[in-house]
């Protein structure tokens, strides 16, 4: 009976040995095939791609969703910077990478985003779905519904973080709509994604994302990676006012991945400073606005702040009547004053747009080397002004 029962072990032993011999170079050979894509993020011009349409685990991509609708909530003012998010126990327990949170505890708002922009923390991306959706469940519906209505129509998330789950896939082409849509939508917002670090609780966390360091003209977005995503980022670079955003996934290793990035960027920067008075028919990514109220033209763009009105007034006037922007026709000068400690100063505002239109002559302006952020003007909750000059 020893005998046979040996035997039978090492036929076991054999045959599961045999399976993987056969399924690692399967596997190998999938994980080999990667996805990339690079676009103009100011025309939506495809410049280049490679399997941008095959479905797959977007690992910590994923939190550029929940980034996506948390900057939604504080433009709209259900949430605030500076409000407290309640701990759940099943948020605290999520699997690393985390933060370390305490169940019953609370964490403010821009410490959970600028933990998910540099940590990639898995438990802040659970208390800002929970808080913002009442569970993370329906914050995934809500996730997918705005993928969907982005125009990414390969996508479908089941968790806010990115920890593995089958039916929670993605595309490359899909990322680039996700990454050119933060760029378009929140402006104020996106210059969260070149923080290089942050201090929370004492301990100081390092970004993930090397490009930062490492490409010239690198500012964001996010990397990921799981054994079964491999490694993913999708990232943006400004050269000479001209921005390209890029995508690869799938990746062996974060060399490769970042080595391949680096690529498509360069590549793609090159090529739109050499067709600038081109028109081209490439294929382009359409970004849909999701707020219905565009039509209403109650969006401004916020251009300088001042120590006194007629500095604030003739700085307006002169960027409106001298720099070529698309609108311009269609803006009027806004001097909006804000108390700042003890003293009042006066914002430079050109009034009178849609929010994108507010975000095409926003770009336009930057890469004209003016400063701007486009803001509501029907909304006091925006409090950030630029540097006083």
């Amino acid at each position: 009976m020893l005998h046979n029962f040996l035997h039978q072990r090492f036929l076991i032993c054999a045959l599961t040995l045999t399976a993987l011999c056969f399924s690692l170079p399967a596997e190998a050979a999938r994980r080999r095939t990667t996805s990339s894509i690079v676009i103009d993020a100011l025309s939506g011009e495809v410049i280049a791609s490679s399997n941008a349409d095959e479905r797959r685990y977007p690992a910590s991509l994923t939190k550029l969703m929940t980034l996506y609708i948390t900057f939604n909530a504080l433009e709209k003012g259900s949430l605030k910077p500076d409000d407290e998010l309640k701990i759940s126990r099943r948020a605290a327990n999520r699997e690393p990478s985390r933060l370390g949170l305490t169940p019953g505890k609370t964490i403010a708002v821009k410490d959970a985003v600028l933990a998910l922009i540099i940590k990639s923390a898995n438990d802040c991306a659970s208390v800002l779905a929970e808080n913002i959706a009442g569970s993370e469940a329906k914050f995934a519906e809500l996730m997918t519904k705005t993928a969907k209505e982005l125009g990414m129509h390969n996508t479908v998330f089941k968790n806010a973080s990115g920890l593995p789950n089958r039916e929670q896939k993605t595309t490359a082409r899909d990322m680039a709509i996700l990454g050119s849509a933060i760029y378009h939508h929140f402006p104020e917002y996106y210059d969260l994604f070149s923080t290089s670090k942050f201090t929370y609780n004492g301990t100081t966390y390092y970004t993930h994302n090397h490009l930062l360091k490492k490409f010239k003209g690198a500012d964001g977005m996010k990397t990921g990676y799981t054994s079964a995503a491999g490694f993913n980022i999708v990232t943006s670079a400004e050269r000479d006012g001209r921005r390209v955003i890029a995508v690869t996934m799938g990746h062996d290793s974060a060399k490769g991945r970042d080595r391949k990035i680096a690529q498509l960027m360069n590549s793609g920067l090159k090529k739109i400073g050499g067709n600038t008075q081109k028109h081209s028919t490439t294929a382009k990514l359409e970004i849909p606005e999701l707020d219905q109220n565009n039509s209403n033209e109650t969006w401004a763009i916020q251009i300088g702040a001042f120590s006194n009105y007629i500095k604030a007034r003739n700085y307006a006037l002169d960027v409106q009547s001298h720099i070529h922007l698309p609108y311009a026709q269609k803006t009027e000068v806004n001097i909006e004053p804000a108390t700042k400690g003890a003293a009042v100063i006066y914002r430079s505002q050109l009034v009178g747009l849609s929010k994108n239109e507010a975000d095409k002559t926003c770009y336009s302006l930057k890469r004209a080397n003016k400063s701007c952020i486009v803001v509501e003007t029907q909304s006091d909750k925006q409090q950030l002004a630029l540097a006083e000059r």
